[in-house]
């Protein structure tokens, strides 16, 4: 592994996977039953969910439980219509109940076509949220298109109705411009539909060892950079004032999985125990030729500090994944600080063998579109465990 200087951050680390070390066993959730696949919200499915999370990144208590951000769509046919039709909703959880408080954002607020994933911090002194998201597209086009750009905005929460609501949203900032320097121009290159390019998922975290605010985010390696067409990267970009209401600094990748995989998503960073703890998620079809070992799931490193060096958890990077019975029955997974729960939404379950590509209909039969069971971790250095949730 190629280590990069930690104060100049010249270059990213590289992961190496070792697929020596794959263990799918060990790694492998329960299957998903049909009472968990039932759907959080009558006539919507909804997928990449994320808990609104103090500045240390801890889930904020709010009003008896957690407010959660989940992407959320019209349910069609075709669930892959659903990124086409991406909104932000605010839901609070007390308990096993998930109240839905409808769209975050009003209408025509976000810059885009579509809203999709990231990250969102609260304010306990103020009342003030902060919002980080990927808006796609551009506001009102029609044609299908794949460009992502970060976006942050502020608002105050407000616990004065029957179920909480954001308001007051201002200060509409995009967090980074992106000129191909580091990253792929997705004004030149998109990819194709289930192999995009990258620059969303925006992930506030403050460093404890200095105070200092970063974003991170999925993205693409520059086509200057770039050795192959499967080069995910996990970029970073650097607050340019405390609490990263400004425009942030643009950085060099921090992760670099060129010839790897196509897609590093949902990137997450905490410390725990004095380690850094980086996740992601990464669907088995984006991995590059040669890299068919790799299931869709969570994958994670450890370093000592933010700029590394860096090192695949368990050897293979393999934090979480599917069943093999069920290989795409959960997606798009998030940890949680503290207690290391682990959310995320259930993709195609039950298919007990068959595939949604020889049977299309099996598209919107097994598609869940909803919250999945939790699954609880255990850290210690550079391994993982399951300790909840597990086959």
């Amino acid at each position: 592994m190629r280590i990069l200087e930690a104060l100049a951050h010249t270059r990213p680390d590289i992961w190496v996977p070792g697929v020596h070390a794959l263990d799918l066993h060990a790694t492998a959730s329960a299957v998903i039953t049909a009472d968990q696949a039932k759907p959080l919200t009558d006539g919507l499915v909804v997928w990449d969910v994320w808990p609104v999370q103090l500045d240390d990144g801890t889930l904020a208590s709010i009003a008896g439980g957690s407010l959660w951000v989940i992407l959320s769509a019209p349910r069609t046919s075709d669930p892959d219509d659903r990124h086409m039709l991406a909104r932000m909703r605010l839901f609070h959880k007390v308990g096993e109940r998930w109240q839905d408080c409808g769209n975050l954002l009003p209408d025509g607020l976000s810059p885009g076509s579509r809203e999709w994933s990231g990250s969102t911090r609260y304010e306990p002194e103020t009342g003030r949220v902060t919002l980080w998201f990927t808006a796609a597209g551009r506001r009102g086009d029609t044609a299908t298109d794949f460009e992502q750009r970060l976006f942050h905005l502020t608002g105050m929460l407000d616990l004065s109705g029957p179920a909480p609501r954001v308001t007051g949203w201002k200060n509409l900032t995009q967090t980074v411009l992106n000129d191909g320097t580091h990253y792929a121009d997705l004004t030149v290159e998109q990819g194709v539909a289930g192999r995009i390019k990258g620059f969303r998922d925006p992930y506030w975290f403050r460093d404890p060892a200095d105070g200092q605010g970063y974003i991170l985010f999925t993205g693409s390696k520059s086509a200057r950079d770039s050795q192959s067409p499967f080069d995910g990267v996990i970029g970073i970009a650097k607050a340019t004032d405390p609490d990263g209401i400004d425009q942030a600094e643009l950085m060099p990748p921090l992760i670099d999985a060129d010839g790897i995989v196509n897609e590093l998503e949902r990137p997450h960073v905490f410390v725990q125990d004095g380690l850094y703890y980086l996740f992601w998620s990464s669907q088995k079809k984006v991995f590059a030729p040669g890299q068919t070992s790799f299931p869709t799931a969570l994958y994670g490193m450890v370093a000592p500090a933010l700029f590394g060096p860096w090192e695949p958890l368990n050897g293979s990077g393999l934090v979480l994944a599917n069943p093999p019975e069920e290989p795409f029955q959960a997606y798009a997974w998030q940890v949680i600080p503290g207690a290391l729960d682990v959310v995320s939404f259930v993709d195609y379950w039950g298919l007990k063998g068959r595939s949604i590509e020889t049977d299309p209909a099996l598209k919107a039969a097994q598609f869940g579109g909803t919250i999945a069971p939790t699954v609880r971790l255990a850290l210690d250095g550079a391994n993982s465990r399951i300790v909840k949730g597990g086959a």
